[in-house]
C-alpha cells in the first residue's frame, strides 16, 4: 500500500493570512459554475456516488445493520437501471461506493459481508478511531484503537486530531501525535484527518490544522465527524484546498480531501465536486484524492437516478413524447 510520508515539522509552513469574507465568496462563486440538470445531473450523481464512504456511525449499529450498509455499498443501483442509462457494461462492476465507513467494534462485521459478496478487495473498509468524536483519551488508548481497527480489517482509518492543541495554537503538538498515529498506521492503512473544523474557532486554524496534519503524514485531511454543529462547509474546504495545493507546491506530495458532515443532496455534492475541479484540478476526482463522508448522500443519489430514469422523455416515429419507466 502507497501511503504518505511523515516530513520534518516546517513552522514557516503554517504561516498565512485568510478573509473569511473572500473565502466565503470565492467558494460560492466557484461551486456555483457545476449547476447541472436532466442526464448531466445523473453523470455527476454517479460519479459521486463512486467517491462516498458510505457511513453509519451510530451508538445503536449492529452486525445487522453493518451488513446492511455493506449490501448496498456494494451494489447501491439495479443492473438494469444502470444500463438503461447507458452504461457500458465493462464499467458495471465499478459502480460501488469509495469505501464503507464504521466504528472499531463493526470492522470485522463489514469484512465479513463484504468477503461474502466478493467485493472485500475492491471496497475498502474505513474506520473512525481515536476517540472520536470528541478525541479525548490518553494518547495510549487512541494508538490502541487504531492497532484493534486495523487488526479487525480496517484499511482506512479515520482519526480526530485534538482541537484542544489547535485552539491554543500547538501546531507542534498536533504534527507529533499525527506522527504517533501515522506510525501505527504504517503501510497497512491510509490515514485520513478529521479537523472538525466547526470546532477550530477560524479559517487560518483551519489551514494550519490541515498543513501540521499533511507534515505528518496524512493521506487526506478531513472537514468533519459529522457531529459538531458545524461540519462541512465550502469555505472551509477552499480554505484546506489552499493548504493542499501549497504543500504540493512545496513538498511535491499530493494529499486527498474529504468533506464529511451536511452533505446531504445531489446538489449539495455537485457544488463540491465542481470545487474540487475548478481549483485543485480533474485529476483529485478519484477516490485516492476525494471522498464524501456521507450516511444519507447514497439515498438521494439513488433518488436521482430512479427520477430521470422513470422520468426519461423519448421521441417516437411521430414525433410523439413516451415516458419510459425503468422500475
Amino acid at each position: 500500500m502507497q501511503v504518505n510520508q511523515i516530513l520534518p515539522f516546517e513552522k514557516s509552513l503554517l504561516d498565512c493570512t485568510i478573509s473569511h469574507r473572500q473565502l466565503e465568496q470565492i467558494a460560492v462563486d466557484i461551486s456555483k459554475r457545476g449547476s447541472v440538470t436532466g442526464l448531466n445531473q445523473v453523470v455527476w450523481a454517479l460519479k459521486a456516488l463512486t467517491l462516498t464512504d458510505s457511513t453509519t456511525l451510530g451508538g445503536d449499529d449492529t452486525a445487522a445493520n453493518v451488513r446492511s450498509l455493506c449490501q448496498r455499498a456494494a451494489f447501491p443501483i439495479p443492473e438494469h437501471v444502470l444500463l438503461e442509462l447507458g452504461v457500458e457494461p465493462a464499467l458495471l462492476p465499478h459502480i460501488h461506493t469509495a469505501a464503507v465507513c464504521v466504528y472499531p467494534a463493526r470492522v470485522a462485521d463489514a469484512a465479513a459481508k463484504l468477503k461474502q459478496l466478493n467485493k472485500y478487495d475492491d471496497i475498502p473498509i474505513a474506520s473512525v478511531a481515536t476517540g472520536f468524536p470528541a478525541g479525548q483519551y490518553g494518547l495510549n488508548s487512541r494508538l490502541t484503537e487504531i492497532r484493534f481497527a486495523i487488526d479487525s480489517g480496517a484499511t482506512e482509518i479515520d482519526i480526530v486530531i485534538n482541537r484542544q492543541l489547535a485552539l491554543v495554537g500547538d501546531w507542534r503538538g498536533i504534527y507529533d501525535e499525527v506522527c504517533e498515529m501515522r506510525k501505527v498506521c504504517g503501510e497497512k492503512a491510509h490515514l485520513k484527518t478529521i479537523l472538525a473544523i466547526g470546532e477550530l474557532g477560524n479559517m487560518e486554524n483551519v489551514y494550519k490544522a490541515s498543513i501540521a496534519c499533511m507534515l505528518a503524514g496524512a493521506d487526506f485531511i478531513k472537514t468533519s465527524t459529522g457531529k459538531e454543529a458545524v461540519n462541512a462547509t465550502l469555505p472551509a474546504g477552499l480554505a484546506m484546498i489552499y493548504a493542499i495545493q501549497e504543500f504540493e507546491r512545496r513538498k511535491g506530495v499530493l494529499v486527498g480531501l474529504k468533506p464529511a458532515g451536511g452533505v446531504r443532496t445531489v446538489s449539495d455534492a455537485i457544488a463540491w465536486l465542481t470545487l474540487v475541479k475548478e481549483t485543485l484540478g480533474a485529476r483529485w476526482l478519484h477516490p485516492t484524492l476525494f471522498r464524501f463522508g456521507a450516511s444519507g448522500l447514497l439515498d438521494k443519489i439513488v433518488e436521482t437516478v430512479n427520477v430521470h430514469v422513470r422520468g426519461q422523455v423519448i421521441t417516437n416515429k411521430g414525433n410523439a413524447t413516451v415516458q419510459v419507466a425503468a422500475y
